[in-house]
């Protein structure tokens, strides 16, 4: 996952043509840090499309103006638009990620 460090770059990603997804975590959040232990071999799954981390404590504002109000949330966006959102609550499985990936793209 490429890492997004401004609300600029954040911008100009969530913008493209293609379908994006964006992890949102923080560094001092265990939920997280649990999930980068299983995640990899999903990203590389729906490897077609381009993955993104965004820390929120970092880049706030990509955070509150995308409604993330728990971490770690998943965030599919195209053409600037957000088109699904995966809350915290609702990600704390391999299942329940693969789950979410799988009714949002198909």
């Amino acid at each position: 996952m490429q890492k997004i460090q401004d609300m600029e770059t954040f911008k100009s990603i969530i913008n493209k043509d293609e379908t994006v997804i964006v992890k949102f975590e923080a560094g001092w959040c265990p939920d997280c840090k649990a999930m980068d232990m299983w995640i990899s071999p999903i990203v590389e799954k729906y490897n077609q499309y381009e993955w993104f981390v965004v820390n929120r404590d970092e880049v706030e504002e990509a955070a509150i103006e995308n409604d993330v109000m728990g971490i770690p949330s998943i965030l599919i966006f195209k053409n600037g638009e957000k088109l699904h959102h995966l809350h915290s609550a609702n990600a704390k499985s391999p299942e329940q990620v693969e789950s979410f990936l799988s009714e949002s793209l198909g």
